[in-house]
């Protein structure tokens, strides 16, 4: 079964909003709504999304601020910004925010699918692809829960320390929030799931220090970030 891909809409003229989330939603998405920045950014910190749908004029936060916001936590994921501002200079500006697309409104909602569907298709990988990662000098096998530290040395991972690891290496180099990995790894984000993640991440620094430039970081208040320093 084919997985549904995330989208995050920013968008506070509640009827365009509506109309977009049902359209994308027929379409198979899986899509959260917001009405202003500050919503979607926190909607952004406890979610795993593949695209961001984004309005610029919106109030409390605008989508300048948000999509600066979510490039800092995320440098990959693709950003779409939506625009009543149709001036050369504002979409230029927000190409320089380091977006992916700009479309103007009113815009054809079927256009807007095949924006979306183009940019997915660049920067989805296959589920089935093998799933090995290079951590520095270690390298991860997902699929064989093998994280190979040293030539001569492989650690057998359990399913949870594997699982743990798949999701901070999907995240390289970006935080993965708690309550994220908490749902993903465990299910449950309650008190007790999250003192066993604490566990589980103190025994991946173990297998990790195994290199000195690998570091996974504890983001205070957050959540935690896979590093490696070049």
């Amino acid at each position: 079964m084919e997985t549904k891909r995330k989208i995050l809409i920013a968008e506070d003229d509640v009827n365009l909003g509506k109309v977009l989330s049902s359209y994308l939603i027929a379409k198979g998405f899986d899509v959260t709504l917001c009405e202003n920045g500050e919503q979607a950014y926190d909607a952004f910190l406890h979610g795993d999304f593949n695209l961001c749908l984004l309005d610029i004029m919106m109030p409390i936060k605008d989508g300048y601020t948000l999509s600066a916001e979510i490039r800092a936590k995320d440098k990959d994921i693709p950003i779409i910004f939506m625009s009543v501002k149709s001036l050369e200079e504002d979409v230029l500006k927000g190409f320089q925010m380091d977006i992916d697309d700009y479309i103007i409104k009113p815009f054809s909602i079927e256009e807007l699918l095949m924006r979306i569907q183009a940019i997915l298709r660049r920067t989805i990988k296959p589920e089935d692809e093998t799933q090995i990662y290079t951590i520095g000098k270690l390298v991860f096998d997902a699929n064989r829960q093998l994280l190979t530290v040293r030539k001569n040395k492989q650690l057998k991972l359990t399913s949870k320390e594997t699982a743990l690891l798949h999701v901070l290496c999907k995240k390289m180099g970006n935080v993965a929030n708690r309550s994220y990995i908490l749902n993903k790894v465990w299910d449950s984000a309650d008190y007790y799931n999250a003192r066993s993640m604490d566990v589980y991440i103190n025994k991946l620094r173990k297998y990790l220090s195994e290199d000195p430039n690998v570091s996974l970081i504890n983001v205070h208040g957050v959540g935690f970030k896979l590093v490696v320093r070049k």
